[in-house]
């Protein structure tokens, strides 16, 4: 039965690919009875794919014509299947089963540290606590993979450290997982000619480029020249065909910058089909906290992130202020967890505590960790869906969640304890709670 929907959907590529502009409209017309049967798609979200479909004005549809105007037809193939058949279709029913019939949280996607050495040394960076010597081999890393596709996961992404250090095993692992899909957030400098070749042999593996905005303003957390480079590897891999994002923590003094028209348009020019926006977080003990943006900045980014995806051939998302699209927090296994290079199973990439380790026992029973039971107890964090965080939103739950599963921090340098990180978050998330309700109320109208 897999192989029926499988060939119908690589036939209506095919059409699609030929001639977008005339058989997209056609095919979504055509599908859309046979969809409704099938009970997966309702009626709103298929207005919603036709005005997008239909409506040349709109940004989505200036997206998918990019996105098929823009990539090689093999890469778009083999990411279609691997994203839409097997990640949200086939995985997506499994994963569902598998949570009912376990009681458990699984994620839809698992990021992992291949190792926590990094060739920058980049101002407020998120991982910079963690021991540089660390790393998961490559038969753990494909052991996880194993283990998570039999439990419907095929997603999977890579963080650091800089995790293409380890660039020829991640390929090693698209290549012999090529019905999986993978990503990696990367800061770029060692993408080249060859890793590109890599690229368009394996089709699935799509690296997210991290940019601060302008040269100056990336060059001033990432190091002298850096810019320059994220450019040189965005040229390569468009060049080539190949489907990149781009990746921005915005903070204190680049939030208007990178959330603008100009930017975006950049990204867009320098072929970008989708951006991810993170929040700086001062993690760490010696975290600056004058690179947090201010709840203002926050606000502006959330309505930003909203206005951009209406008008702009480039989807972007917000990994705080879209919380409202998947009900709350994602993390402890809910829709997506961090194995840090030393192996722990740490709830978020954010949020350095751990009581498990994935070394020593399947991933399905370390998925069965108290913290993870806790993180499921509490999701969601909040009934303000732009208060999703319970560490930068919420920080009296990750205070209690951490103390009651007896978790530790996984923080190699600083260990940083959470009544430490609770006192740094506490007065950030009182600020937020009054523009984020009044936001939540207006939304709501």
């Amino acid at each position: 039965m897999k192989s029926i929907p499988e060939n119908v959907l690589r036939t209506s590529l095919r059409l699609v690919y030929a001639n977008p502009e005339k058989n997209l409209p056609k095919l979504v017309n055509w599908a859309q009875p046979i969809a409704a049967a099938t009970g997966r798609i309702q009626e709103k979200q298929w207005k919603m794919i036709k005005r997008i479909t239909q409506d040349p004005s709109s940004g989505g549809y200036g997206l998918i014509m990019r996105i098929i105007h823009q990539t090689d037809y093999e890469v778009l193939e083999k990411i279609v299947m691997n994203f839409v058949f097997n990640a949200a279709w086939f995985g997506s029913e499994q994963l569902e089963k598998n949570r009912v019939e376990m009681d458990m949280n699984i994620p839809w996607a698992i990021l992992m540290d291949p190792t926590s050495a990094c060739n920058l040394s980049c101002t407020g960076c998120w991982a910079a606590e963690y021991k540089k010597t660390d790393e998961l081999s490559f038969q753990t890393l494909d052991r996880i993979i194993t283990e998570g596709k039999e439990l419907g996961t095929y997603a999977y992404l890579f963080s650091g450290g800089e995790p293409l250090v380890r660039k020829h095993d991640l390929i090693k692992l698209a290549s012999k997982h090529n019905d999986a899909i993978f990503a990696a957030f990367t800061n770029a400098t060692l993408i080249d000619d060859e890793f590109a070749e890599d690229l368009l042999s394996v089709k699935n593996f799509i690296p997210l480029i991290s940019i601060e905005g302008t040269e100056e303003m990336t060059d001033a957390r990432r190091g002298i020249g850096v810019w320059k480079k994220c450019i040189q590897a965005m040229d390569i891999l468009r060049d080539r065909g190949l489907p990149f994002g781009f990746s921005t923590c915005y903070h204190t003094y680049n939030t208007e910058y990178v959330g603008s028209d100009e930017f975006v348009d950049f990204m867009a020019e320098k072929g970008a089909l989708f951006g991810w926006y993170f929040t700086y977080i001062p993690v760490g003990e010696g975290a600056s906290l004058d690179l947090v943006a201010s709840p203002s900045q926050r606000a502006y980014m959330l309505k930003r992130v909203r206005e951009i995806r209406s008008h702009k051939p480039l989807f972007v998302l917000d990994f705080w202020n879209d919380g409202n699209y998947v009900n709350g927090c994602i993390a402890g296994g809910r829709r997506y967890l961090h194995i840090n290079a030393n192996g722990d199973m740490e709830p978020c990439a954010f949020i350095h505590y751990a009581c498990e380790s994935i070394h020593g026992k399947p991933l399905v029973e370390a998925l069965r960790n108290p913290l993870f039971k806790a993180y499921r107890e509490h999701q969601p964090c909040n009934s303000n869906m732009f208060r999703p965080c319970p560490m930068f939103d919420n920080p009296e739950l990750l205070l209690d969640m951490v103390n009651q599963s007896g978790a530790q921090s996984t923080q190699r340098i600083d260990s940083e304890s959470v009544e430490q990180l609770y006192a740094k978050c506490k007065p950030i998330a009182d600020k937020w709670k009054p523009i984020a309700d009044e936001l939540w109320e207006e939304y709501q109208r």
